[in-house]
């Protein structure tokens, strides 16, 4: 099954999403917290392909995808160099460091380092209902209203879905994207 998913349209995010699962987390302590960077700046280069942001979500047809990354500024780094280049649905990427209190103006996909629930509960609240894809790391954020969040399950990096907040921001998350989702929460209703 592996094999005729990578031979698909989409053969990136299937590789990412292959290596993630074959990678044993617990391995090799020491390179365990840059190759997880690695890897999630991965998924979140390719989850922006697999995203359609309403009407009005850009200013230009030119404007890039804007991917805030807070309390993580090496994976802000990573991300910078995995995202150097490259498009998703023919926008450039650009990321930028969001900090408290910073405005969320013109983001659109959204990390939230786990490490800091007061932070991550101030900005899950500030885009809730905002056309901004929201991605954590930590247990119990979906139950927050993040849209993403990355989990070790199995010894290996995953990530769930939510897709009640996302309906709320009026995101299309892809068939695609959800099929490769280790846990997905239907919209209730």
């Amino acid at each position: 099954m592996v094999v005729r998913t990578l031979q698909g349209r989409c053969p990136g995010f299937w590789l990412v999403v292959l290596l993630a699962a074959l990678w044993p987390w617990h391995a090799h302590a020491q390179t365990n917290s840059a190759l997880e960077r690695q890897v999630k700046a991965a998924y979140l280069y390719k989850f922006a392909g697999f995203v359609e942001w309403p009407e009005g979500s850009f200013a230009r047809p030119d404007s890039p995808v804007v991917i805030g990354v807070a309390g993580a500024d090496a994976l802000a780094e990573q991300l910078e160099h995995t995202v150097a280049g490259h498009t998703a649905g023919g926008r450039p990427l650009h990321v930028k460091r969001i900090r408290r209190g910073d405005s969320l103006a013109g983001i659109h996909m959204l990390f939230i380092a786990g490490h800091d629930k007061a932070l991550a509960q101030d900005l899950l609240a500030a885009s809730r209902g905002q056309p901004v894809l929201t991605v954590t790391d930590a247990e119990d954020s979906l139950g927050l209203g993040s849209m993403i969040n990355f989990v070790i399950a199995d010894e290996r990096l995953r990530f769930e879905v939510s897709l009640k907040p996302a309906a709320a921001a009026r995101l299309k998350i892809s068939a695609r994207m959800l099929s490769a989702a280790y846990r997905v929460q239907q919209v209730a209703g």
